[in-house]
């Protein structure tokens, strides 16, 4: 409205909408709406640093401890099949659940081996027609199949969702599918007495399903006949080498070298006794150092919070938001340092054991026997989730450095409309704009401008106390 030169000049605020024009009609709106602009700032910068990641190196050392622990529990605890601690406690309690599942099914719980005889139960009620061992059928002359690896080679026999797919498929068609030599290979009529209960086909796929279910079950710690051990379901994470097989097989795709290798790699460690049983004791060692990080991070927060809050200002919400151990990134920079350093250990184990096992040269069935696939898994989720973050926050940095220096500007702003505040009581003079708006009755307003530029000091020829000074100073004649 009024305009000065040099350094006496009075700045109104203003902004642009599509329906016209709105002005900041007093300096203590403007206080008001300044203010209001720093906190939006304040609360940008906060959600950008809330990204990063806050350890300390107590935080580093104990994650890094907790991953050594951890290490040396699966180096000597866990091993590789049939020389593992662990993994003693581990089949026990298989077994134990496959009685507990027998009985849930009318197992009475008789016999000299109570475990062989609840297996034994459990395959005649959940009976499927790819059961073939090899010992007598003529499976075992098409494709080496016998006791030792028809559980691995039968896709039946896999706990995945392709296993589920032909375990269903057998049982309709009555067929047995089989990988063996990098080839997909079925049997008709695999089983003459098997038929598959159910009056329609719903039900038969839910008999499908429950008979594949059960069937598993019956198999997690070998067979009925089994001696010692036996070989129980292959691990999920090895069978996926007869899917890849059996899946290029069916769509005429060329099954790869490097497909029969794997695949190979993966029966002749679950012929070392690698099934599921083995596979959920590499899992204890990760799952304590999980947990292990999860509370040291929540015990140091906790006595953080205790010690730096008062007393009455303590309440549960604030509690649980100072010290929870799931969501924030700095545990999980914790768990990344904990599982990396964990991995190390594993994979240094595993190595130094495949070369004194091949004698001088590199064992690969010892390696991947040794190899903690749990722990390597789950340091791969820590690293794709370090990966996101970063780039997640590199995208929002520059968001932060702009808001910070936005925030620069509003603060200096905000200054000096606090010492105009103090200089200036013109709550009543500032409001011209609301005049200026609402009136066709100019000459109060600009009374009111002139006013007010007079008290900012403004040199008089440079004030506007009209219509005409101000169509004058934009150079037109306008009435």
């Amino acid at each position: 409205m009024n305009h000065a030169e040099g350094t006496d000049r009075f700045v109104l605020g203003m902004s642009v909408a599509d329906d016209g024009f709105s002005f900041t009609s007093s300096i203590e709106t403007a206080l008001i709406s300044a203010g209001t602009e720093i906190q939006s700032l304040e609360e940008t910068i906060k959600s950008v640093e809330s990204l990063r990641p806050n350890c300390d190196k107590l935080d580093y050392a104990l994650a890094a401890s907790s991953g050594v622990l951890c290490g040396i529990i699966d180096i000597f605890l866990v091993g590789k099949p049939g020389e593992s601690p662990l993994g003693d406690v581990t089949d026990k309690w298989f077994a134990n659940r496959t009685t507990d599942f027998a009985k849930l099914c009318g197992w009475d719980g008789k016999g000299d081996d109570p475990l062989s005889s609840a297996i034994g139960f459990l395959e005649k009620k959940f009976k499927i027609p790819y059961d073939q061992r090899g010992a007598g059928d003529a499976a075992s002359i098409i494709f080496d199949l016998n006791p030792t690896n028809h559980h691995f080679k039968s896709l039946g026999h896999n706990p995945t969702l392709l296993g589920l797919f032909f375990s269903i498929l057998d049982q309709f068609t009555n067929q047995s599918h089989f990988v063996s030599g990098g080839e997909l290979i079925s049997l008709q009529n695999a089983d003459g007495k098997f038929e598959l209960r159910g009056n329609s086909v719903p039900a038969k796929l839910f008999c499908g399903f429950v008979n594949w279910f059960g069937h598993l079950i019956s198999d997690m710690s070998g067979s009925s006949g089994s001696k010692g051990r036996g070989m129980g379901i292959p691990s999920p994470f090895w069978a996926w080498t007869n899917d890849i097989i059996a899946i290029k097989r069916k769509l005429n795709i060329p099954v790869s070298q490097f497909d029969n290798t794997i695949n190979e790699l993966a029966l002749s460690i679950y012929k070392e006794g690698y099934d599921i049983r083995f596979q959920a004791t590499q899992v204890i060692p990760v799952f304590i150092n999980e947990i292990i990080v999860r509370l040291v991070y929540a015990i140091r927060r906790l006595v953080k919070y205790f010690v730096t809050t008062e007393k009455e200002e303590r309440s549960a919400s604030a509690m649980w938001k100072a010290c929870e151990p799931f969501s924030n990134p700095t545990v999980k920079r914790m768990l990344t340092v904990a599982h990396g350093t964990f991995c190390m250990m594993d994979l240094g184990d595993a190595t130094i054991r495949a070369f004194i096992t091949g004698g001088g040269t590199f064992n690969v069935t010892e390696f991947f026997l040794r190899l903690n696939i749990v722990g390597v898994g789950r340091f791969t989720i820590s690293l794709y989730g370090e990966a996101k973050r970063a780039i997640v926050i590199r995208k929002a940095e520059s968001e932060a450095q702009f808001a910070r220096r936005e925030m620069t500007i509003v603060e200096n702003y905000l200054s000096g409309l606090s010492l105009l505040s103090e200089l200036y009581d013109d709550k009543d003079l500032v409001d011209f704009v609301d005049d200026f708006k609402n009136s066709d009755m100019y000459v109060q307003a600009f009374q009111k401008s002139a006013r007010l530029a007079e008290l900012r000091k403004v040199p008089d020829n440079n004030i506007l106390r009209t219509k005409s000074d101000i169509d004058s100073y934009f150079g037109g004649n306008r009435q």
